[in-house]
């Protein structure tokens, strides 16, 4: 029987608890009790290079949400104009003033309101309005400088303006005065060619009858802006008369314009108003027969006017005289 041979270790020394020779260790020693807290170089290129992708990707996803208007933005209440788009809102009722700055200084901004980008610090005020105007109402009483706000990138003033509208015809509705007036002026300043294309643009959601009576009142907008004190009181009724009555009698807005400077309250704009229209419609004098003319009679009731006095004044005189007749 083969006799075993007894193993003994390379170090009997290890066993016993003494510490291997200085020479022969590859890794430092750490104190009882602290555990070694640095990695491998890989790990650490691998960790610089995952965050630097983490930042780089929030980074991008701010950007891209700045650039489509999904980050809301404090601005300083100096920075934004509002006189950057005509504005469609022709004045702000007082009690509701009241009550949104009431809420601001409770509760906050709860809506940002919309601004273009016109560079160099500056914005352009799209819609809310009458949010940017309580908030700088409010600072003047110590409240905040600043204004939440998204930016927004239209296409074109057409763009803008579909903005505004829509964005106070959700909120607030606008009177059908107001609603007019900002397609007149849209108009005017060129961002659409006709009457009909500003109304099928910035009133495209709109039933056609509606956008048939926001036409009746280009009319009265025509006639009477910066003449109304009370534009907003004007009802959907009496504005529909009264831009009937305007295209019946072109002297109708000389008289109106003439009696709307006494009016003090909203009742004694619609009072004048009214009076106005009741009013009897003033003849014109057929203008005199000038000499060398003559005139003759038919048997179907027509007339005919010859002779050397029958010149174009004359024609242009008696035309003008049966369109106001008319």
């Amino acid at each position: 029987m083969a006799k075993r041979k007894r193993l003994t270790p390379a170090n009997p020394t290890h066993l016993e608890g003494d510490s291997p020779p200085e020479k022969n260790m590859k890794f430092p020693t750490y104190p009882q009790g602290v555990a070694p807290n640095r990695s491998a170089p890989i790990a650490d290129v691998a960790g610089d290079a995952a965050m630097a992708a983490a930042f780089e990707e929030v980074t991008q996803v701010l950007s891209e949400a700045r650039a489509s208007g999904r980050m809301v933005l404090d601005l300083p209440l100096d920075a934004v104009d509002a006189s950057h788009l005509v504005r469609d809102r022709v004045v702000a009722d007082s009690a509701e003033m009241d009550a949104l700055k009431a809420s601001l200084r409770a509760r906050g901004q709860q809506a940002p309101i919309e601004v273009a980008d016109l560079g160099g610090g500056q914005y352009g005020l799209i819609s809310g309005w009458r949010r940017l105007t309580a908030l700088r109402a409010l600072q003047i009483d110590g409240g905040g400088a600043t204004v939440q706000a998204l930016i927004r990138h239209p296409a074109d003033a057409s763009d803008a303006y579909l903005a505004m509208v829509e964005e106070n015809e959700i909120r607030v509705g606008l009177s059908y005065f107001e609603r007019a007036r900002i397609a007149l002026k849209a108009v005017e300043q060129g961002v659409f060619p006709t009457h009909k294309a500003a109304l099928l643009s910035l009133y495209h959601a709109a039933s056609r009858p509606k956008r048939s009576k926001i036409r009746s009142f280009l009319t009265v907008v025509e006639a009477l802006d910066g003449h109304l004190a009370f534009p907003g009181a004007l009802g959907e009724r009496l504005g529909l008369a009264l831009s009937k009555a305007l295209e019946a009698d072109a002297t109708l807005v000389k008289r109106l314009r003439t009696a709307l400077v006494t009016a003090q309250t909203s009742e004694d704009e619609q009072r004048i108003l009214e009076q106005s229209m009741r009013q009897p419609k003033v003849r014109p004098s057929p203008p005199e027969k000038p000499p060398g003319v003559e005139m003759r009679t038919g048997k179907d009731g027509s007339i005919t006017l010859h002779g050397a006095g029958v010149t174009p004044e004359l024609r242009k005189a008696l035309e003008q005289f049966i369109r106001d007749w008319t």
